[in-house]
């Protein structure tokens, strides 16, 4: 089995940066691709800040040691000599399939993976976009990735079972997280729970039932959560919550699924949680 060593991230946000990272603290050769010079800078502050933080509570024995195995640049064609590439952009379909080509066109070995860290998109839609279907699939870590050990694979139909172990191994022995298998539906096995329990939360609260901050105060006094579904849903946006559910909804037409009219109006006003310091708490 081929093993991976370069590996390669679309997307510096606080999903890629994260991918990034275990990556580079597993010693792997790591190339970040941004859309702009602004937004590679950012996303190397948001990796030198994590990694010193990682360092001071002794997670690593030093952060810049770990910094010089990535490089973050603003130019696509940086992927070529990748073992993987992972996107990690915006959690909208038409944005993922263009880039899915583009990788396709641009990544050179003809054993090469590419991964979508989507939360909900079914990976045929972006496998189909590409003339080696067989080895696309969904590599979906959790977030904060450095803290969360889970990573969902999803094979599609067409992806080789050599993809799949291979990707196993990247996961699981590389960067010493514990996979779980998935089939390759919208949401997959977490978000297809979680988002549910999330907008019925969000529907308790835009109704009166209850405040945020007693709803929260339940489930983590009275169901033992580590955190409430409002503040779970601040943490993973409220923008990526509504897309996940819009994506639930298209596929299987469920009420349960349906974004309610307070998340678009909060996604509307920007007030996405805890990245523009305000959704159902203030930051």
């Amino acid at each position: 089995m081929t093993s991976i060593e370069r590996v390669g991230v679309v997307g510096g946000g606080l999903m890629g940066s994260g991918i990034a990272e275990v990556n580079a603290r597993a010693g792997k050769d790591v190339v970040v691709v941004e859309s702009t010079a602004e937004a590679v800078e950012a996303a190397h502050q948001r990796l030198e800040n994590s990694l010193k933080r990682a360092e001071s509570r002794g997670k690593i024995d030093s952060a810049a040691a770990v910094l010089e195995r990535i490089r973050v640049v603003d130019d696509l064609t940086a992927l070529a000599d990748r073992d993987i590439v992972i996107e990690a952009i915006v959690e909208d379909e038409q944005a993922k399939t263009d880039l899915f080509r583009r990788l396709d066109e641009i990544v050179t070995s003809p054993d090469a993976i590419l991964a979508s860290n989507t939360s909900s998109i079914p990976i045929m839609k972006l496998a189909v976009a590409t003339k080696r279907p067989s080895h696309v699939l969904g590599v979906h870590f959790f977030n904060p990735v450095p803290v969360l050990k889970l990573v969902e694979l999803v094979p599609s139909l067409m992806t080789d079972t050599d993809t799949t172990e291979r990707a196993r191994a990247f996961v699981q022995d590389d960067l010493g997280k514990t996979a779980i298998d998935c089939q390759d539906r919208a949401g997959f096995v977490v978000n297809a729970l979680l988002i549910p329990f999330i907008l019925s939360a969000i529907r308790m609260f835009e109704s009166g039932f209850a405040s945020a901050e007693d709803i929260d105060h339940g489930l983590v006094l009275g169901a033992a959560h580590p955190q409430g579904p409002l503040a779970l849903a601040d943490l993973i946006g409220l923008d990526t919550v509504k897309a996940v559910a819009e994506s639930l909804y298209e596929e299987f037409k469920e009420p349960l699924y349906a974004a309610p009219p307070l998340l678009a109006r909060m996604v509307e006003a920007r007030l996405l949680g805890r990245k523009t310091g305000r959704g159902f708490y203030t930051y």
